[in-house]
């Protein structure tokens, strides 16, 4: 299954994803220094003193943006996996994973910029269409098992 077209391609693009959810993470950490918010505070003592043990709110936005891709990025990984056996077409699996990846990669940008809306909320609409079109395939083929 390794060499398989579609396997290579859905490893790709989650590879990518989880390469996108640890920059978020890094940017988190650069902003808690800039904005000297630290949730723990040895941390904050480290880096001028417990007063800096508190929160701040472009600190949260880029928490809630990356607790979204672990609400949306994780499951794809599974119906992803799942799907990537069922046997697509390589042109119609690698539609799925690039409109995913390409929804979060609009959706992290929307919500660390604070874009207008519905923004972030179309983005995570467009993520969501290949990850309900590959649910409903997977159930489609194991139904008969059921």
């Amino acid at each position: 299954m390794l060499g398989s077209e579609v396997w290579m391609c859905f490893i790709f693009y989650s590879t990518l994803l989880i390469l996108k959810m640890y920059i978020l993470a890094i940017i988190t950490g650069q902003v808690r220094l800039r904005k000297k918010a630290f949730a723990n505070p040895e941390d904050a003592e480290r880096h001028g003193g417990t007063q800096y043990c508190r929160s701040d709110p472009y600190v949260e936005r880029c928490l809630r943006s990356h607790r979204n891709d672990m609400e949306n990025i994780f499951p794809f990984l599974f119906l992803g996996a799942v799907y990537s056996m069922t046997g697509p077409l390589y042109s119609v699996a690698r539609i799925h994973f690039l409109v995913f990846f390409l929804g979060r990669v609009l959706h992290s940008v929307a919500y660390l910029l604070a874009l207008k809306a519905p923004t972030r909320s179309f983005a995570y609409v467009i993520a969501q269409v290949p990850c309900v079109s590959m649910a409903i395939q997977i159930l489609m083929d194991v139904a008969s098992f059921a």
